[in-house]
């Protein structure tokens, strides 16, 4: 089943709100991606994460000090931190991954 053909699937890559650049465009003359930009992506994605189990922490204090009555803003925020941090766990094994997959080369 051709899943392109669908008419309501067409016209939707524009409308997500999330941007659409690579993280990992090519910054060199030659085309290739740079080890600098590579790490730089990692720790801005360690530091979201960082601010996101932050921001779920101060929600939680806020709650257990009835400062909030918000049960659905704690959620929503421990949520994000949860999936962000995933996420950053995800990259991490990928990146041991290849690694592992580098060392155990034979030259």
């Amino acid at each position: 089943m051709d899943l392109t053909s669908l008419s309501a699937i067409n016209g939707l890559e524009g409308v997500s709100r999330y941007p659409t650049v690579n993280p990992f465009q090519e910054d060199t003359a030659d085309g290739t991606v740079s080890f600098d930009s590579v790490l730089n992506s990692a720790m801005k994605l360690v530091r979201q994460t960082e601010n996101y189990s932050n921001a779920a922490e101060v929600e939680e204090i806020r709650y257990a000090t009835g400062e909030s009555d918000s049960l659905h803003d704690l959620l929503i925020a421990q949520q994000k931190a949860n999936v962000s941090l995933q996420y950053t766990v995800a990259v991490k094994n990928t990146a041991v991954e290849a690694y592992r997959t580098l060392m155990n080369m034979q030259f």
